[in-house]
């Protein structure tokens, strides 16, 4: 099982994906997972369980925070009002094609073939920026499957088509 999308533009497991898209949202800014759609309160990560565990150690306290800090309840005060932000609204970034595929579901629906041009021109810029070694996990090389969905972004786009997930 994985994700298949039409024009060859991606084969592969669906954590290389939102590996691949975590890399292209660092390149660019964008803190994925605080991102509406992949925020969450609960689970292991930034709002989580482990989150929750870390907050707990850095709170203010009898005797002090847990993590022996003065910081630490600074940090915990701090950190509950980003909280009160999330997750961030899509809406709230700058325009960039590259957000329409950064949002993307990883299992199923269809980057529109009026997107597919201006992603492909989008992951063109920054392709550069990848690391130049291999990735590992059902990526490989980081510029090489970039470049892969370029090429059927482009294959999409002079088509007329759809790029479709499965």
């Amino acid at each position: 099982m994985g994700l298949d999308t039409t024009h060859d533009c991606w084969h592969g497991a669906y954590s290389a994906f939102m590996r691949w898209r975590q890399q292209l949202a660092r390149i660019v800014g964008v803190p994925l997972m605080l991102m509406e759609g992949f925020y969450e309160a609960d689970g292991d990560h930034v709002g989580g369980s482990l989150f929750k565990q870390a907050m707990e150690w850095a709170a203010p306290g009898d005797g002090g925070p847990r993590c022996g800090s003065y910081l630490g309840p600074v940090l915990h005060r701090r950190v509950e009002d980003l909280t009160t932000w999330l997750p961030i609204r899509w809406e709230s970034l700058r325009p960039d094609p590259l957000n329409v595929l950064l949002m993307h579901s990883d299992c199923d629906g269809s980057i529109s073939s009026t997107d597919c041009g201006p992603i492909a021109d989008r992951l063109a810029e920054i392709l550069p920026q990848l690391p130049a070694g291999e990735a590992g996990g059902h990526i490989g090389n980081w510029r090489d499957k970039t470049k892969a969905f370029i090429d059927g972004l482009r294959r999409a786009a002079a088509a007329g088509e759809d790029v479709e997930f499965h």
